[in-house]
């Protein structure tokens, strides 16, 4: 009988190629600590190298173009990836475990068992040559029409070596950085990160600090997004919009940074309603959530706000890291569709900003179009402000906004701007 957390890998990345999904942020939900951490390890190497394991695995076929079952070459995909690079792994359970996948008639494909079981023996005899022959073999091999046109947009005219260096960086997974919500002694093992002030890491041999977290005291933001609410304004805000506010991170920020302005935080699926709610209880700030889609609630009137914070629905592709399975569903985002709808939210929550008040619109991605091209459409009334520390500037046709350098910064990618209502 397989492990749990193989049978939830397996089932991840049925989700991810057979049928385009992401990878739910609960898929993990309910295993151990450290059978989390292996599925996580596990699930992040089979998806970064996608392409080379299959290029391992395609001639050794009988028929390379007729190729495998799904259910087959991932169940083998698991098994190459384990004995590659997972060296606790024995190869006992490495080709045990990823056999019975094969065998299981939902997830697998039986008639396949044998065929995984005698590849596997193979990659076994020498598992240092396997990693020698998978590492050495073309970083381009995992990547598709996507990931290229991402590090275009990432990095626009930028020589090859620039854009291997910055494919690689983006094949570590992130690190988790904190944020202190309390005064508080911090948990051991957190310090500063030398990158931004009052943004914390994990010293590499500390455990994580689950209880702190859980006791609403400290919180995960990513470096990006405290860098963006550490932006530069010098006005007392009485109302606050969250325009997109689960999971709750940018709210609480918000609540931290002006603790007597009335705040609204609006969300419209209802399981990121819950999250947000639960995660806004446990970190004691106080905000009116509202289940609601944003362009239609802000267009049904009210008193204007003096800050409003549009965290866009987006591509994503700023968080290759953190979600590799973007390289491989990539292609069927609808960049066109979704530049035009968060146009659309940008001039909705654009009408209910009161005079003097400032907008920030931010997306996690780096594609121009979600971003600093949707400047081009502005009012004259408004224009984008130098609200950030030069070194994380970016400008674009003689415009300003937030967009940290990709191979010097370790956050996300993001695009930003903030706009001042005269």
């Amino acid at each position: 009988m397989p492990t749990e957390s193989r049978r939830r890998v397996l089932r991840t990345l049925l989700g991810v190629f057979g049928r385009g999904h992401r990878v739910p942020e609960d898929w993990d939900l309910g295993l151990a600590p450290e059978d989390a951490a292996f599925a996580q390890a596990l699930l992040g190497l089979c998806l970064r190298r996608w392409g080379r394991l299959q290029s391992w695995i395609r001639p050794r076929l009988k028929d390379p173009d007729r190729g495998m079952p799904l259910g087959s070459q991932t169940a083998l995909t698991l098994g190459l990836a384990q004995l590659a690079w997972m060296e606790g792994v024995s190869d006992h359970a490495a080709v045990h475990e990823s056999v019975s996948l094969a065998a299981d008639p939902e997830l697998g494909f039986p008639p396949h068992r044998g065929l995984v079981n005698a590849l596997l023996r193979q990659a076994a005899k020498d598992r240092r040559g396997l990693r020698e022959d998978l590492d050495q073999r073309p970083a381009a091999l995992d990547r598709t029409p996507f990931a290229e046109r991402l590090l275009d947009a990432a990095l626009p005219g930028a020589a090859p070596d620039a854009r291997e260096a910055l494919w690689a960086r983006l094949q570590v997974p992130p690190s988790p950085v904190f944020r202190a919500l309390g005064t508080g002694p911090l948990p051991e093992g957190l310090e500063t990160h030398p990158a931004l002030e009052g943004a914390l890491r994990l010293r590499e041999d500390a455990a994580f600090p689950r209880a702190w977290l859980a006791s609403g005291q400290g919180m995960v933001q990513d470096l990006s997004s405290q860098a963006l609410l550490a932006f530069r304004w010098d006005r007392e805000p009485k109302r606050i919009l969250d325009a997109c506010a689960a999971p709750g991170g940018k709210t609480t920020a918000l609540a931290q940074r002006w603790p007597q302005a009335e705040i609204f935080a609006l969300e419209r699926d209802p399981r990121r309603l819950q999250r947000l709610k639960q995660n806004l209880e446990a970190r004691k700030v106080k905000a009116q959530v509202v289940e609601a889609e944003a362009m239609s609630w802000l267009a049904g009137g009210g008193k204007p706000f003096d800050l409003i914070l549009v965290d866009a629905p987006c591509s994503g592709s700023g968080t290759l890291r953190k979600h590799p399975e973007l390289t491989w569903i990539g292609d069927r985002i609808d960049l066109r569709r979704l530049a035009a709808q968060q146009d659309a939210l940008l001039q909705s929550a654009l009408q209910r900003l009161a005079p003097g008040g400032c907008l920030l619109y931010a997306v996690c991605s780096w594609f121009p179009a979600e971003g600093f091209r949707h400047l081009e459409h502005l009012p004259p009334d408004l224009q984008p402000q130098a609200a950030w520390p030069e070194a994380l500037l970016r400008r674009v046709d003689n415009r300003v906004g937030f967009g940290p350098d990709p191979l010097g910064w370790d956050g996300e990618g993001f695009q930003a701007f903030a706009l001042q209502r005269g």
